[in-house]
Order: C-alpha cells, then structure tokens, then sequence
C-alpha cells in the first residue's frame, strides 16, 4: 500500500496550551535573535520549513535531528538531545499561527516542515550583514572550524584586527 507523501512524520499532539517537548526526538530546533531571525524568513523564502516564534522575538527553525549540532555560529543556540542533559522547546498548538503569544511564524504543514539545516547555514554570512545591526568585527576560532576545508594560499582573507593578531576566515565568512 503506497503511503501518503502529505503526511506529516511528526505533528504537535493536540494541546490547548504551550507544550515542552524535547528537542532531539522528532527534530532539532535552531534558535536565532530576532533581527537575524526576520533576515532568515526573508533570505529563505518558500524554502523554509515550520518556524516558531516565542512571544519574547527569538525564532525556531525546525531541522533534521543532529544536522545542525556542530555550528557554532553568532545569535544562534541549537537546541538538541544532549548526552548529559535534555533540552525542550516550547510548542504551541498547530492553531496558534498569530502573535503576540508563541505561536508557529510559518505553519506547520506538508510544504513546511523541516528547513534544510545547510541551506540555514549556507546563508549564515548575509544573515549577520550589516542590515541586520553592527557588524561582527571579526570570525571567531568556533566559527572558523565550522567552515569548509579551504585553499588558504588563495582563498584566504585575512585582516588584522588587533597588533599582531591575524584573522584567517574562508570565503563564505570573509565578509564578516
């Protein structure tokens, strides 16, 4: 028997309130501030998949459990099972689609359910661009080990931020 491809794998159970559910499980969520979380809704598009908005501005992007577990990247928290600690997301019901309470930003929905983890990450340097505030002085080590391995010979920027200190970043975190 052909399944349904419009069925969901995973839907909020039916609640009348937030429910704390574990990150982990189902999915990760990837946490960003406000003002780069706008950025992302409109760099992404009809790309995205379900996004949760807390009623304190921060957003949620659900994405595929562990595909975001290794970033380290500026006003961002990947809320994950842990091996020492459990970490949950507050999930409101599929109806609560309007603020100022929590509610889902983009519905859950057959069209929007997990946002690919590396099409997030991919536009990680034009979310952190100057319109979305200061501008980062600099890539941290974190950061720089999460890139992609580079030619530095030729591929390389570097800039000197303070006397005698080099930051090295590959192209995609150049500008920052």
């Amino acid at each position: 028997m052909p399944t349904n491809p419009r069925v969901l794998p995973w839907t909020p159970p039916p609640a009348v309130d937030i429910e704390a559910l574990p990150a982990g499980k189902w999915w990760d969520a990837v946490r960003t501030a406000p003002t780069v979380g706008e950025r992302a809704l409109e760099l992404l598009g009809e790309e995205t998949g379900a996004v949760i908005q807390d009623k304190h501005g921060p957003l949620y992007w659900l994405v595929a459990v562990g595909s975001a577990t290794s970033w380290h990247l500026r006003q961002v928290r990947v809320l994950t099972q842990l091996a020492d600690e459990s970490t949950y997301l507050g999930v409101p019901p599929v109806s609560w689609t309007e603020g100022p309470r929590t509610h889902w930003r983009v519905p859950l929905s057959a069209d929007h359910y997990l946002t690919d983890a590396w099409k997030l990450w991919g536009r990680w340097p034009r979310l952190t661009a100057p319109s979305t505030g200061a501008r980062p002085r600099g890539v941290n080590s974190a950061t720089a080990a999460s890139c992609p391995p580079t030619n530095r010979s030729r591929s390389a920027w570097r800039t000197a931020t303070a006397v005698g200190k080099v930051t090295y970043a590959c192209p995609a975190h150049a500008p920052l």
